[in-house]
């Protein structure tokens, strides 16, 4: 019985490439780098009890500096714990790099009035004139 040397494949088929499984792993790429981006989002700031508005804007820029006081009155600059004199340095050198810098104190709603102001104080000081509070925005209330 002689040998047949070739494909089992009829002449007429050309080999191809299967292109579904392919787009079904770029999309399970897309999705789990949009999950880990989402989850990195809110990774600068300390977690306190931010008191509410009614008129409260959701910013969506992330170009700022945060500043956190907690209810104990500790100062936080992007969730490392700071005192006075070092928060006022820091921003000062930080604004030097950036002259339209803009500063976020989320005061916890706990926080005496005297702490979250004195912070303010070290702010303005240090020549930043874009300072804003950071606030929850209120729950709406449910109609029966």
């Amino acid at each position: 019985m002689p040998v047949k040397l070739g494909s089992r494949l009829p002449a007429e088929s050309e080999a191809r490439i299967e292109i579904i499984p392919l787009i079904d792993i770029m999309f399970f790429l897309l999705a789990a780098f949009m999950l880990v981006s989402l989850s990195m989002v809110n990774l600068k700031s300390v977690k306190v009890n931010l008191p509410t508005a009614t008129s409260a804007t959701p910013d969506t820029k992330k170009d700022f500096v945060n500043i956190s006081v907690d209810k104990a009155g500790l100062v936080f600059l992007d969730q490392r714990p700071v005192g006075n004199n070092e928060l006022a340095q820091m921003i000062a050198t930080m604004q030097k790099t950036n002259t339209t810098m803009r500063v976020f104190i989320s005061g916890d709603q706990d926080a005496r009035h005297g702490d979250v102001i004195r912070v303010l104080d070290l702010v303005r000081a240090t020549g930043i004139e874009k300072v804003a509070f950071e606030i929850r925005e209120a729950s709406k209330p449910t109609t029966p």
